[in-house]
């Protein structure tokens, strides 16, 4: 389905744009829309073994991408994905350097001091990942370590969490989630908490099922949208307009299942379909 889009896939940046350039004027001029995605974020944003994008957000925003050409009404218009990591994805945003970050990024007020976001188009939460025979209590981890990827929100609530209750962990930081996952398995470290769906992405491709578990309780509410530029309300509102379109149509809900087979949307992921923009 989304393959001709992603057969534009190019690995290289693009020459970074002034910040504050109107991004569908430099879109209609220069005919190439950049998307960044994450590489690390199985299930929702990830690069396979060939290099190419996949995952729920690269593939909304494949469609998302001929909803913009069909509003603009442009010809023809090169749909290039940029691989991005999670310490330099708002930076790629702000700079000019990708139109949209389309790859598991939660909405906060501290990162709207950068970047815009659109409508909500997935909920996740925080949930942790275990070793088989643990107990999946969070007050059992008192005195052990804990790991966790550095620099995002599960990071800081975790941080916040063990204050709040007056518990002592160690937390141990990671730059990618393999590797954290990883050292549950082996045993190095006692717990690793992620989002839930990169856990459960984590669990079932690398078949851990005898070794790990997940847990089925989600310790936060987390809303993900997809980054702009700041300031920019006209291709945040051309964004908005085909994502609300995409929800009517019954679109997104086809990408989540189409892109993770056999995933339950939980309540809150329900939620989120049912409460989408309404069209005018």
């Amino acid at each position: 389905m989304f393959k001709s889009i992603f057969s534009t896939f190019a690995l290289a940046l693009s020459l970074a744009v002034p910040a504050g350039a109107q991004t569908i004027e430099r879109i209609k001029e220069t005919g190439e829309l950049r998307l960044g995605f994450r590489t690390d974020a199985v299930p929702l944003s990830y690069q396979t073994d060939e290099g190419n994008p996949a995952g729920y957000t690269p593939e909304l925003c494949a469609v998302l991408a001929q909803g913009i050409i069909n509003h603009l009404q442009i010809s023809t218009l090169d749909v290039n994905f940029v691989p991005v990591d999670t310490r330099t994805r708002f930076d790629a945003v702000a700079n000019g350097e990708i139109d949209i970050l389309c790859g598991a990024a939660t909405i906060t007020l501290g990162r709207r001091q950068k970047v815009d976001f659109s409508v909500p188009i997935y909920v996740d939460g925080a949930s942790v990942m275990l070793p088989v025979a643990a107990d999946e209590s969070f007050q059992s981890l008192e005195g052990k370590t804990i790991g966790v990827r550095a620099g995002t929100t599960t990071e800081a609530g975790l941080e916040t969490t063990l204050s709040d209750l007056g518990m002592t962990a160690k937390i141990e930081r990671f730059n990618d989630h393999g590797a954290g996952v990883d050292a549950v398995a082996n045993g190095t470290i006692d717990a690793y908490f992620a989002d839930q769906s990169i856990l459960l992405g984590q669990l079932g491709t690398r078949k851990l099922a005898r070794s790990v578990k997940v847990s089925n309780d989600i310790l936060t509410i987390e809303k993900h949208g997809l980054a702009m530029a700041r300031g920019d309300s006209d291709f945040r509102l051309l964004v908005d307009t085909v994502l609300s379109e995409m929800f009517d149509g019954g679109t997104i809900e086809t990408v989540f299942r189409e892109s993770m087979p056999g995933v339950v949307p939980g309540i809150a992921l329900q939620a989120m379909f049912l409460l989408s923009p309404t069209l005018p």
